[in-house]
């Protein structure tokens, strides 16, 4: 069975946000879970020597790191990340590509194709594989793009990498609100699928191409309720790109829960670990659970973000080894 690391983003790494613990502790959980084997973060500065100090004493790696990017400022962070990513041992850099450069413009698609090629010029050299995310805010959150700018890197030569968040996905199903933002209606109208249960869908697309090298896992319904736990600092609630992966206790969760909701959710990543199980070629290097407690997330949950994301972690090994076998 060939090996599929599964690990966690650091930042998920508590039970609710009333109370966040310290590098240490962090990893002591992750440890003792005995549910991760590694955890994705990118140290934010003046912490390199306390995560690194952390890692060793726990013996859970850094195996990936990951950040956001505002194209024509951030180019010498991005480098940056990529170099400790390579110090720290990561093997894999998230990369989120903000929808607008530092001077308000909407990013182009020959923008961040050479964005990414100038990143995975650099990431080869230093063995960190820079993927960029599908991911709200972003450039790829009009998920006709994505598709776009991977021809655009192959038609340069190079290869594509993305992280599949599919979460973002699922969660603009049957949404109204969420189909009105990024031209996805207009998409929708030429051909974009987003039911991973209809053939040709978006997420099939990507996987079947051999571009996702990275995923993460977080649990996510067609019309996901607005987070109004969480608000933003001008008073919005949060998006909702989260939801709880086990059935919540009274007062954990502000909306009703249906486990057969997720099914959509889980059956995107049965099929990548499928075809991450019989194509040779697939680049999918690992998996991170990423259950956080962002705003558009889950800030101000009651449940333990922690214990679902341990259940995650089980259910993605228990579903890995059935697909592999």
């Amino acid at each position: 069975m060939k090996p599929l690391p599964i690990g966690i983003a650091g930042g998920g790494v508590l039970h609710t946000d009333a109370h966040v613990p310290d590098i240490d502790t962090v990893f002591d959980m992750v440890r003792d879970s005995g549910a991760f084997d590694y955890v994705e973060r990118t140290p934010p500065t003046g912490q390199l020597d306390a995560f690194q100090r952390a890692s060793a004493r726990t013996g859970i790696p850094l195996r990936c790191g990951g950040f956001f990017y505002t194209l024509g400022r951030d180019e010498p962070l991005l480098e940056w990340h990529l170099r400790i990513g390579r110090e720290l041992g990561a093997v894999t850099q998230n990369v989120q590509i903000m929808a607008r450069d530092a001077e308000g413009r909407e990013v182009t698609d020959a923008e961040v194709a050479e964005a990414y090629l100038r990143a995975a010029e650099l990431g080869e050299k230093l063995g960190v594989t820079p993927c960029f995310e599908v991911h709200i805010n972003m450039w790829s959150e009009r998920l006709s793009r994505v598709a776009k700018v991977a021809a655009l890197v192959a038609a340069r030569g190079a290869a594509f990498r993305m992280t599949l968040d599919h979460s973002h996905v699922i969660f603009k199903m049957d949404n109204p609100r969420e189909l009105d933002i990024a031209g996805l209606r207009e998409d929708l109208a030429a051909g974009l699928v987003l039911d991973p249960f209809v053939p040709g869908n978006v997420c099939d697309q990507w996987i079947a191409a051999n571009w996702v090298a990275h995923a993460h896992a977080r649990p996510a319904i067609p019309n996901n309720p607005p987070n109004i736990w969480g608000r933003h600092p001008d008073g919005r609630v949060g998006r909702g790109v989260q939801v709880p992966f086990l059935e919540p206790a009274e007062g954990e969760w502000h909306a009703p829960w249906d486990a057969a909701a997720l099914e959509p959710w889980k059956e995107v990543l049965r099929h990548l670990l499928a075809h991450h199980a019989t194509d040779p070629a697939s680049p999918l290097g690992q998996m991170t659970v990423e259950m956080i407690p962002g705003v558009d997330y889950g800030a101000g949950a009651k449940y333990s973000i922690f214990d679902h994301s341990v259940a995650v972690a089980e259910w993605l090994r228990a579903t890995w080894k059935a697909q592999a076998a």
